[in-house]
């Protein structure tokens, strides 16, 4: 079925050695497999974690973890298993389990389909799922958005006339048993 190439058979009968890798192909298949490897850390569902978590790596939650969980520039997903009583800060959150706690994150929250959340979201962008579960309340305050200035607009009043950028003066009222304009 295969046929060798006659041309690469050694003619004197002695076997030929093959010849030695060359150092590019070594390089570039671990380059490309560094490329294509996350580090993503998983949590596992008999874990219970009680305190302080902080890493520098993306991580998956399926236990129990109560405290205070900081990943400010990664992604943090807690599983369907998993069970949170904390508070969170994450780059992106994935919710496919249960969160007692507020979540403030730098890019997304995203609650998925039996998902649930029970404190206060900080994000520029939230999703919930249909069939997701979520108390609490929303700021989706942009990122280094400026506050707004109350202050710099003055209140306008629509007059028959036109817009007049200071309200009219109020109307007096009449004192108990005075008349008006007479």
């Amino acid at each position: 079925m295969w046929k060798r190439d006659e041309a690469v058979r050694p003619t004197g009968g002695q076997p030929v050695a093959p010849p030695p890798p060359t150092a590019a192909a070594p390089t570039a298949r671990t380059e490309a497999g560094h490329f294509m490897e996350k580090d993503i850390v998983n949590i596992g569902k008999s874990i219970v974690i009680k305190g302080e978590l902080n890493g520098s790596e993306d991580l998956t939650i399926e236990g129990h973890v109560e405290g205070t969980i900081q990943l400010r520039d990664h992604v943090l997903t807690i599983g369907p298993n998993g069970k949170i009583k904390a508070q969170v800060f994450a780059k992106m959150v994935i919710v496919l389990g249960e969160v007692h706690g507020n979540v403030t994150a730098t890019e997304k929250v995203d609650i998925r389909d039996n998902g649930s959340v029970e404190g206060d979201l900080v994000s520029p962008r939230i999703a919930i799922a249909e069939g997701a579960h979520f108390k609490g309340s929303v700021d989706m305050q942009r990122k280094g958005a400026p506050q707004p200035k109350q202050e710099q607009t003055k209140p306008t009043v629509q007059t028959p006339t036109g817009t007049a950028a200071v309200p009219p003066p109020p109307v007096p009222q009449a004192a108990a048993g005075q008349r008006v304009g007479a």
